[in-house]
């Protein structure tokens, strides 16, 4: 319960089975903190890279029963699935990447939607997750969880990397520091293709770029750090099972060929530390300009059996923000204590609009709105240590939110205000054997897109008056758990977790939007196993067990829908800083209700990935991934609603949804360092 606890995680630790990671030391872009819950933990940058992936998004992975996947184009932001919540694209899962949030609010396309796509793995230094409302830096989108990424300040050696894969893939970067006057300057470059095994290609194409410059420590320091991304792409968006087994279009087929997307994202930020006598002192800011249009159709021709149901969704905003904290370290009756004060802001300027399309050309404008949404947090903790075995924290945080809508429908335009105030506390017991003992508690929320929380017709039939919704929801979550270190080598937690929201945001296939749903309860147990065998073989195994209900009463059922029951992964790491380097990947994805009574489900899925390397004592590394090594015909996700294909009754065919996971694929590494 001290500063020096607080410091980050070494960049490098365990075995390195990556070619293109150089490690480095860890920035505090995202102020990692003391880890105190059983199912919270900081992973390095080292492991986060040793995972063979698919796509960028998917090494976060590495926390502990967290599946990332995609439903469209390469170029869309992945789907997240963690203690039995279908997270859509970020609707309860908190993102930031060195202290920027990636999710966004009231956005186009999903609440919360987090484009996790600009993350440059090898810059990452390390990885901080928390699981459950507990924690009092934790606000909108934190109920499931959070993760905080810290990008790397300088790099131990500088790096050189170009891959080729299956399916047209090929991907450069590179990345080097150097110091410039009391500091360093750390610059970074990203480019790739992708085209998938899919009948249209995704032709996806992406630039990527960091450029910061850093000085001082973790504790007494400051960064300036500028990112720029874009990618544009297409996208083969999940297909009816009919249309398959009827012949229309293979599993990698499309009915509309026309759909994908671009986006674009540009930040600049800031952070500043500083110890003193008092304590320590902490700040950072920052500026987003982000862009997005997407072009989708999940009903095909239900809506509009002429011009098809393509719409069109666009998100462009510039936000801003920050955090100051300040840690009062002292004694209380002579014992160590210690005080955290903090306030966050954030404010965005949105103007997000849908209209209907038909190959991309808009044919009517279904709404075109300007939104201001303003954000602030005040949170205070006190920890206490009160014996050698008893630990506690207590804290409270407030949020206030404020909103003003500009509607093209003036009936949709208006102001929004709400505010919330929840407690957190937290308890450890121990250590006993090498065993500690965690009670967590805590109220959380999320926001809705303020749109609905204004709203009064829908824009698509203005004659139909709409409920609002509400501003911000209430969650309320509890945690006890165990982590254990009698055997060498080896960390073992376990936790037994339950959540209750007000209301679920659950995915509408007519719209491709999450929309509010009825109050929910889940409860679960996660087993979480790190054994390092020896300095340079690692093994992991996670287990996550989940029951989600609907906790209110309605003859349509109980289930909610996706909310996955159980998730399991494995692996082994092996290799040191030269010579051979490895590492096997399993991930198992269990199936999930679809509807609320539970009459239709989805299959599960299990992925096995593979990579076998060498690091040569000049620099050089190569490696080889085998991505989805077995072939398995499965899915990444699955959907039930009505659709239409032409020929097909007015009224539509209710059928499953599904986007198939990519066959096997193989990427080769070449990597140099220097």
């Amino acid at each position: 319960m001290s500063v020096a606890a607080d410091a980050p995680t070494p960049a490098t630790s365990g075995p390195v089975a990556s070619a293109g990671y150089v490690g480095g030391v860890t920035g505090i872009g995202g102020s990692l903190r003391t880890v105190d819950a059983a199912s919270a933990g900081v992973i390095t940058g080292a492991q986060v890279n040793n995972r063979p992936a698919t796509r960028p998004g998917e090494v976060l992975e590495a926390v502990p029963g967290l599946i990332v996947t995609q439903h469209s184009g390469e170029g869309k932001a992945n789907q997240f699935f963690l203690r039995g919540f279908n997270l859509d694209h970020g609707s309860d899962i908190a993102i930031h990447v060195d202290g920027m949030p990636v999710n966004m609010r009231t956005n186009a396309h999903a609440q919360g939607y987090a484009d996790i796509n600009f993350l440059i793995p090898e810059l990452v230094g390390a990885v901080e997750f928390h699981k459950g409302p507990y924690f009092v830096r934790d606000g909108d989108f934190a109920s499931a969880g959070s993760v905080r990424i810290d990008y790397l300040d300088t790099v131990e050696k500088n790096l050189a990397l170009t891959s080729i894969g299956s399916f047209g893939y090929k991907r450069a970067l590179t990345i080097g520091s150097a110091p410039i006057g009391e500091g360093h300057l750390l610059v970074a470059g990203e480019a790739q293709v992708y085209d998938g095994p899919w009948v249209e290609p995704d032709r996806m194409r992406k630039l990527n770029g960091v450029l910061r410059y850093s000085q001082g420590t973790a504790t007494d320091g400051f960064a300036v750090t500028g990112m720029a991304y874009w990618a544009k792409w297409n996208a083969t968006n999940q297909i009816p099972e009919r249309a398959v087994s009827e012949g229309l279009i293979g599993r990698f087929g499309t009915l509309d060929p026309s759909d994908g997307g671009d986006t674009g994202r540009f930040s600049l930020s800031g952070r500043w530390s500083r110890t003193d006598e008092t304590g320590l002192s902490r700040a950072n800011a920052y500026v987003i300009r982000y862009g997005m249009n997407l072009w989708n159709n999940f009903t095909y021709v239900l809506n509009d059996p002429v011009n098809g149901d393509q719409f069109r969704q666009r998100d462009s905003r510039v936000l801003g923000g920050g955090e100051v904290s300040h840690i009062f370290q002292g004694a209380l009756f002579g014992l160590p204590m210690e005080n955290e004060i903090g306030l966050q802001t954030r404010t965005d300027s949105i103007r997000v609009g849908l209209f209907n399309t038909t190959n991309r050309l808009t044919r009517s404008t279904v709404l075109d709105d300007r939104v201001l949404e303003a954000s602030a947090a005040f949170y205070v903790e006190n920890r206490m240590r009160w014996t050698d075995w008893l630990r506690t924290s207590v804290g409270f945080r407030a949020d206030g939110y404020y909103a003003d809508v500009v509607s093209d429908t003036p009936a949709n335009s208006g102001r929004a205000r709400d505010g919330i105030v929840n407690p957190k506390l937290g308890l450890v017991l121990g250590p006993w054997f090498d065993t500690e003992i965690y009670v967590n508690s805590g109220g959380g929320f999320h926001s809705n897109d303020v749109r609905g929380v204004v709203a009064t017709v829908d824009p698509a039939s203005p004659l139909f008056n709409i409920a609002r919704s509400p501003f911000l929801v209430p969650s309320t979550g509890s945690e006890i758990g165990i982590r254990n270190r009698s055997v060498a080598g080896l960390e073992t937690s376990l936790a037994l977790f339950q959540l209750d929201f007000a209301s679920e945001n659950l995915f509408q296939g007519d719209t491709g939007t999450t929309e509010p749903s009825r109050p929910t309860r889940r409860f679960g147990i996660e087993w979480t196993n790190r054994y390092a065998l020896t300095p340079w073989l690692r093994l992991e195994g996670d287990l996550t067990v989940t029951n989600a209900r609907f906790s209110d009463r309605d003859p349509a059922g109980n289930r909610v829908p996706e909310a996955p029951t159980t998730i399991a992964s494995a692996g082994l790491t092996f290799g040191e800083g030269l010579g051979w380097f490895g590492s096997l990947r399993m991930r198992y994805f269990g199936p999930r209700p679809l509807i609320e009574d539970n009459s239709v489900r989805s299959r599960p899925t299990a992925l096995l990935n593979g990579r076998i390397g060498y690091a040569f004592e000049n620099g050089v590394s190569l490696s080889l991934d085998v991505l989805n090594l077995t072939n398995a015909k499965a899915d990444q996700i699955t959907y039930f609603y009505t659709s239409r294909l032409p020929g097909e009754a007015a009224d539509g065919v209710a059928d499953r949804h599904f986007h198939p996971v990519e066959p096997t694929a193989v990427r080769l590494t070449l990597a140099g360092r220097f």
